[in-house]
């Protein structure tokens, strides 16, 4: 079933240099812009990170120090990618624990301002999991019988999620055709800072990790101002440091 489109979408696929969101580096990132009249337009962007890649993400993705030591930079492309995702909803898989807060840092990092917040976002390995709780490979298989070739590709991975998504919407008459819904649907609707460190809960923000998981955020900033600093001074993404601060300002007013 084809996607009901009043914006266009991105769906997109990003290889890195590692699994960490604070410290690792975009080396790739692949979309498929799917406009309201069906037109599709697929791009993909070798990155240089600026840092070496290791050997066990190269053995994943297939990209070595050398296929990048001369591409731009993530901030020489970041300004064009934001026009380029001007007025777009977004999708892909696995968007909101590795994709969509790893965007966000290297926007930060290159200083240019998008708020990804504002966008609808469809998380395609969220509805698959609340459906059949599989991987990419498998969902493929699952939902298209067709074998993945070339998985960990950021093309042959955006190009299979977009599949996956289409299926979906014929498998499960529950879904409806709109990218609000689905949006809503595979959103975690929770989530104050893009790396789920941060929570909203019954309207409060609460930290969602370590020894204050579940505690407001606000209160432990209250009794105990030294894990302000903490968490300033230890390996959380430029976001999360961010929505703190936000908070920490907020108490101030």
């Amino acid at each position: 079933m084809k996607l009901k489109l009043t914006n266009p979408i991105i769906i997109f696929d990003i290889e890195a240099t590692g699994l960490s969101v604070s410290s690792d580096r975009i080396v790739e990132i692949s979309t498929i812009k799917v406009f309201p009249d069906g037109r599709e337009e697929a791009q993909t962007h070798r990155v240089n990170p600026e840092i070496p890649i290791p050997q066990e993400a190269s053995d994943i993705h297939g990209i070595k120090d050398e296929d990048v030591k001369n591409c731009p930079t993530f901030k020489q492309i970041a300004r064009n990618l934001v026009q380029y995702m001007e007025n777009c909803d977004l999708a892909g898989y696995n968007l909101f624990k590795f994709d969509i807060p790893l965007l966000a840092e290297e926007f930060l990092r290159a200083q240019v301002n998008i708020d990804l917040h504002r966008k609808k976002i469809i998380d395609v390995q969220n509805i698959f999991h609340k459906m059949e709780q599989r991987t990419l490979i498998a969902a493929y298989k699952f939902y298209c019988n067709k074998s993945l070739e070339n998985a960990h590709s950021a093309c042959a991975d955006s190009m299979a999620t977009y599949e996956v998504l289409q299926s979906q919407l014929d498998k499960y008459p529950e879904l409806e055709n709109s990218v609000k819904f689905l949006s809503d649907f595979s959103t975690p609707s929770t989530n104050v800072d893009y790396a789920g460190r941060i929570i909203m809960h019954n309207g409060e923000p609460h930290f969602n990790f370590g020894k204050h998981k579940g505690r407001k955020v606000k209160e432990i900033l209250a009794i105990e101002p030294s894990y302000y600093a903490w968490m300033m001074n230890s390996d959380f993404t430029m976001n999360t440091k961010n929505v703190l601060t936000e908070i920490r300002l907020s108490m101030m007013q």
